[in-house]
């Protein structure tokens, strides 16, 4: 595997973070700033980097690399993979009837045979991500599938995402990855710990809730907001819900994107069940940081060889947590991985990887999600 970063800022000029080597047909992961995805040049721009790469656009919160946590860049992340295969395909959302369709459908493009591993890369605005998770998985059972959702800082505005061609909003991008000496591992944690009573979901559809304890949602969740609730709907990215199923011993962790005042209910991530104990969630910079180094140290369990690349999806509550010392949770992630391994990544909307133990990929939020690669 050999790899090269190159990096833009807000009005500057590329630079390259790493020795410029050629790359043969190499995979290219462009991760930025989703005002400075917009520029109508930038593919063409990195297309003339990469003439014969396959090129993959997500908007971030804020792109990850090693050491830092850069918020007004474009980053680039080109891999050119020696023993192993990958295949891109891509749908759009507006061309189903609901995202679990669409998630059916992405998949559905990928040969099985031989499939080691899916990363997917959606938009993250028009998406609902358990339903995408749920589509992929029902194509392909047996195969580990990892990403996450793009985002768009507290502005819960526009994601942008592509494969070969200017980023553009509702696009659902996933990556194959072939070769009997591939191997991916993976691993989530939050750090986030559930305070005050538990409540019950008492109406809700889909990703939409309504009622808690018969009562509307977005009201009791003003109240324990108090006066942050002015700020909504970015205050509520530090404050999630930890959300657990009817008869479920795992509960996970929903992010609030956006608000409904005239309906009264709240507009999460991934989907919210009717019947679920909910229950209001809260961390600290120490907490967050030490999930990082958690996830990094699982994800190295039972590895056949040291990895070579490392994909690192957090989220954007995370980083709005951890503001100024955003970048200790980079720093814990690469204290565990080898040193030469190549890092890249974003803070996003959602995550999408396994519980730790488990095969069957699922919506995350305020998790530091990590997938480890090597050939």
């Amino acid at each position: 595997m050999k790899t090269v970063q190159v990096q833009r800022k807000k009005n500057e000029d590329w630079a390259y973070l790493t020795e410029v080597i050629p790359l043969k047909t190499p995979l290219v992961l462009v991760f930025g700033n989703r005002f400075l995805l917009e520029n109508s040049d930038l593919y063409e721009e990195v297309r003339e980097l990469f003439p014969d790469g396959e090129i993959v656009f997500g908007s971030s919160c804020g792109d990850l690399i090693a050491g830092a946590v850069n918020d007004d860049h474009v980053t680039i992340t080109a891999i050119e993979f020696e023993k192993s295969q990958f295949d891109i395909k891509r749908v759009n959302i507006v061309n189903y009837e609901n995202t679990s369709e669409a998630g059916n459908a992405v998949a559905s493009l990928l040969n099985p045979e031989g499939l080691r591993h899916v990363f997917v890369l959606s938009e993250g605005s028009s998406v609902n991500g358990s339903d995408l998770t749920k589509g992929m998985q029902s194509i392909l059972p047996n195969t580990l599938i990892t990403g996450g959702l793009c985002g768009d800082d507290d502005r819960f505005q526009r994601t942008l995402a592509s494969y070969n061609e200017q980023p553009k909003e509702g696009e659902i991008i996933v990556i194959g990855f072939y070769g009997n000496s591939f191997e991916a591992s993976f691993s989530i944690y939050g750090g986030w710990k559930p305070f005050g009573p538990e409540r019950i979901i008492t109406k809700s559809e889909g990703n939409v809730l309504y009622e808690i304890d018969g009562k509307p949602a977005l009201d009791l969740y003003k109240k324990y907001l108090g006066e942050k609730a002015k700020d909504l709907p970015g205050s509520a990215l530090i404050y999630p819900l930890d959300v657990k199923l009817e008869g479920n011993k795992q509960s996970f962790v929903r992010t609030i994107l956006n608000i409904d005042e005239e309906k009264n209910a709240m507009i999460l991530a991934g989907d919210v069940p009717e019947k679920s104990t909910v229950q209001l969630m809260m961390s600290t910079m120490d907490d967050i940081a030490a999930a990082s180094e958690t996830a990094a140290i699982r994800a190295m369990e039972g590895r056949q060889q040291p990895p070579q690349l490392a994909i690192l999806i957090s989220c954007i509550g995370r980083k709005l947590v951890l503001d100024q010392r955003v970048e200790e949770e980079v720093e814990e992630v690469m204290d565990v991985i080898e040193n030469d391994v190549t890092i890249t990544g974003m803070y996003s909307y959602g995550e999408i990887a396994p519980f730790y133990g488990e095969r069957h990929c699922k919506l995350h939020n305020q998790t530091m999600t990590i997938t480890l690669i090597s050939e």
